[in-house]
């Protein structure tokens, strides 16, 4: 059963519309004011609101913006006795379904409310399909959201397993790709990089040294200083982590990072002897997180050298060979920030 409100003044036109609209199968209420219609509204659910413009006190159209504002899904159909066609675009600026104009045509009346509720019932269906498909879409979000989240766990545990099998080939070194990450990823934050840079600092810094596991394990353990073909041999090792890693599709951005980062600005590095812009610009991060933590940390041919050693190599040979904006990221780090390389 279709509920119509009929809000209009007067009487007899309020009795004229419920008797028209009624036997037309139609249940219909009355309201000759706006205080009336709000009770009536309060408690009752109306398909559609026959409303009168002018009502004693208040103003019909601006009554019937309300009821569309309390009740969206509500119909509304304007009816009044003056002829304006401004009135008319207020109207339906608002959201009114129609407008009538006294004396209305019984004709008029009934192909006015029939069409008001027929696109009442269209727009109905669209809101809950509109919803439905909101629904799907969230849904569909939240399972893309998990295999998602379960994908970057499997390419962390990837990540994991590739930088424990290097650091199990040269155990005395275990914990240096963790620590050169960790520092890479605060001068990639420091220098205001993206947070996609600074994760791909982190990943590439967890794995640059990967190539190391195709290296005698007496090399990289000698406590003595290395003959020239065993240097040759360790080297190489950029090379060997990008062959390993351009091997997987989607680690091939990483094996160009691996690849450079013992390349140096000015051309002195390996093993392409790239220089400046060359070199990308996180391999230019990862080697400076690389010298300070190989001079700060203990090797079989030396004890640490401490972080001051560490920082006096990066000033004294930024511009030259490293980067200039990422050592004074990395000195202000150490030096302004108390950033700490954790043993």
């Amino acid at each position: 059963m279709v509920n119509i409100l009929i809000v209009d003044d007067e009487v007899q036109i309020r009795m004229f519309l419920r008797e028209l609209l009624e036997a037309y199968g139609y249940s219909c209420a009355g309201a000759g004011s706006g205080d009336e219609t709000r009770k009536l509204f309060a408690e009752y659910d109306f398909d559609l609101v026959l409303c009168d413009i002018n009502l004693p006190g208040e103003n019909g159209l601006e009554l019937a913006k309300s009821l569309r504002e309390e009740k969206p899904d509500t119909a509304v159909i304007m009816v009044t006795g003056i002829d304006d066609p401004a009135l008319a675009e207020a109207a339906l600026d608002f959201g009114a379904y129609g407008y009538l104009v006294k004396p209305v045509q019984l004709n008029e009346v009934l192909i006015n409310v029939s069409n008001a509720l027929r696109r009442r019932k269209l727009e109905i269906q669209n809101k809950k399909y509109q919803q439905a498909l909101e629904q799907q879409v969230a849904e569909r979000t939240r399972k893309l959201n998990i295999t998602l989240s379960d994908l970057r766990r499997a390419f962390d545990d990837i990540i994991h397993v590739i930088a424990l099998t290097s650091e199990m080939k040269d155990a005395y070194t275990a914990g240096h790709q963790q620590r050169v990450a960790a520092l890479a990823c605060a001068i990639g934050k420091e220098m205001g990089l993206s947070s996609e840079m600074v994760e791909t600092l982190r990943l590439v810094g967890m794995i640059h040294d990967v190539g190391k596991i195709a290296i005698p394990a007496d090399i990289l353990a000698k406590p003595t200083r290395l003959r020239a073909t065993e240097y040759e041999l360790i080297k190489d090792h950029p090379r060997l982590g990008a062959d390993v890693l351009s091997t997987v599709s989607f680690l091939q951005p990483a094996a160009e990072i691996v690849l450079q980062h013992h390349e140096r600005i000015d051309g002195s590095g390996y093993p392409q002897g790239l220089v400046g812009d060359q070199i990308r610009l996180e391999a230019r991060i990862i080697a400076v997180a690389d010298v300070v933590e190989a001079m700060f940390s203990h090797r079989p041919y030396r004890p640490g050298l401490g972080i001051d050693a560490a920082l006096e190599e990066i000033e004294s040979h930024a511009g030259l060979t490293y980067d200039p904006e990422v050592a004074a990221a990395c000195l202000r780090l150490f030096r302004e920030k108390r950033f700490v390389l954790k043993d």
